[in-house]
């Protein structure tokens, strides 16, 4: 089925990267003279979808007549609380009515699963509750009155099953407060402002932190602390357009092409590439708010900065309580829930040509060495055409293999990295339950025997309850290697 309208705007040709606008305004009059040039240049840049977002009632009027009239488009009705004061019976009834009718059902999105984008019916589009929340910098409410507004709208956007968009300045306690008795936990703190312990506690609600232009202003350095650790599986981008106009327009009037603005300055403070945040983000944005559709399949090769990772099993023998695997099927927004292990052909056609990228990395959402000869096969092959060869491994290579298999490796591995992860074979058995016994002591025996072999050997631990840093330190410094940390909930 054809899933373009006929007042759809098109490009002429398609931009390197595309991302979703998850927030802006561009049904207010600041657009009036100019609007459909506005859409165009944001589908120029790339925004392959755009939630326009109501604030009052004109504003929820007008979102709505551009979801109807633009296929990519798509609306949140609500009240903000700057007009918190002017809600009444008649407005919620409304908004409700709204909610219900223009909501995207999940029938909806089975019947156009193949579509780019799966609702493009001449019917508004909503996807959402909102803008609402506490202001208590402007106060043009009264703030009882503003939290008595945002209850009731937490309440309809759970009983409609739709997200909640969230505005919080300066209200941080009330806000969490009545985030957490309301039961919510689809929704996003737009336009984020607060500080981490605020994000980190909405984040463990289900809430998703978005980031707007104000990131990439020279004395935002607390916003770009936070934008830089925010995990992968939380994060948004948004313009809030025509507002908080990204550097280097900044004093212009802000709209949705400018968002590829924002998202440099969040690739380049988190050290990923653009691609990987426009990658992250959309897919966050399409889950949240039902729009598009998502990976399937799960990819063999995946690409993070200018590395190719290797995807060759999700099996381990390790069931560590920080891995990612356990609660997503995504790295760096790509899926890596594999339907079934590849071969070494399909691995070949999937890598093209190994010196188009920094390294090849046998990675993925298992152990690695669970596929030894695939492991050595493969690595060959890249080294012989030139290509740079790293391995993520839990270090049970051995244990799995029942042979020392590291001779096998002499002349195809670069560096390998073998997860430490913890100062001693309690901690260990803790945190990652091996199916092996005295399994610490063969990963210490396993990094040892690697420097006979290859010629850069890193270990790694991850940060959190339980793993003394400094006595992993100590263990990986009388080995002889080096000791990478790495930040829990950050991959890839």
């Amino acid at each position: 089925m054809h899933c373009v309208s006929k007042n759809s705007v098109r490009k002429k040709q398609p931009p390197l990267v595309t991302f979703i606008d998850t927030h802006c305004h561009i049904e207010m009059t600041e657009f009036d003279e100019d609007r459909d040039k506005v859409i165009q240049r944001a589908r120029d840049a790339g925004i392959e979808a755009v939630i326009t977002v109501g604030s009052d009632m004109k504003g929820n009027s007008g979102s709505l007549r551009l979801s109807e009239k633009y296929d990519f488009i798509y609306s949140s009705v609500g009240i903000h609380p700057h007009d918190a004061k002017d809600f009444t019976e008649e407005i919620y009834e409304q908004i409700k009515a709204w909610g219900t009718k223009y909501r995207i059902q999940d029938t909806e999105l089975k019947n156009h699963a193949s579509c780019i984008m799966h609702h493009a019916s001449s019917l508004p589009k909503v996807v959402a509750i909102g803008e609402t929340g506490l202001d208590y910098h402007y106060d043009n409410s009264p703030r009882d009155i503003q939290k008595e507004v945002f209850k009731k709208q937490l309440l309809l956007a759970k009983e409609l099953a739709l997200p909640v968009i969230i505005h919080s300045r300066e209200a941080k306690k009330d806000t969490l407060e009545i985030l957490g008795d309301s039961g919510i936990n689809r929704g996003v703190l737009h336009c984020f402002s607060g500080d981490m312990d605020m994000a980190e506690k909405a984040m463990e609600m289900g809430l998703y932190i978005s980031i707007a232009g104000p990131v990439t202003f020279k004395n935002a350095g607390k916003l770009r602390e936070t934008a830089e650790v925010i995990p992968d599986d939380y994060l948004l981008i948004e313009t809030d357009a025509p507002y908080l106009t990204p550097e280097p327009f900044r004093g212009r009037r802000n709209e949705p092409a400018f968002m590829v603005n924002t998202a440099e300055k969040i690739a380049e403070t988190r050290g990923v590439s653009l691609e990987d945040i426009a990658r992250i983000t959309t897919l966050n944005a399409r889950r949240l708010f039902r729009i598009g559709k998502s990976i399937q399949q799960g990819e063999i090769t995946y690409k993070i900065r200018d590395s190719l990772y290797l995807n060759i099993t999700n099996r381990c023998t390790n069931k560590c309580s920080f891995c990612v695997r356990f609660h997503s099927d995504y790295v760096k927004g790509h899926n890596l829930r594999l339907s079934s292990e590849p071969t070494e052909e399909e691995l070949k056609a999937a890598i093209g040509d190994p010196v188009q990228y920094k390294e090849i990395v046998f990675c993925g959402y298992g152990e690695p060495f669970l596929r030894f000869e695939i492991v050595k096969n493969i690595a060959r092959w890249i080294k012989e055409r030139g290509g740079r060869v790293r391995i993520n491994t839990n270090g049970h290579g051995n244990i799995i293999n029942r042979r020392n298999i590291l001779p096998e490796l002499k002349g195809f591995v670069d560096v390998i990295s073998v997860s430490l992860d913890a100062q001693d074979e309690k901690v260990y058995d803790r945190i990652c339950a091996p199916d092996f016994k005295n399994a610490f002591h063969e990963v210490l025996a396993f990094i040892k025997e690697s420097k006979k072999y290859i010629p850069d050997v890193q270990a790694t631990v991850v940060e959190m309850e339980g793993v003394d840093v400094e006595k992993c330190r100590k263990i990986a410094d009388e080995l002889g290697v080096k000791l990478r940390v790495r930040k829990l909930d950050v991959v890839g």
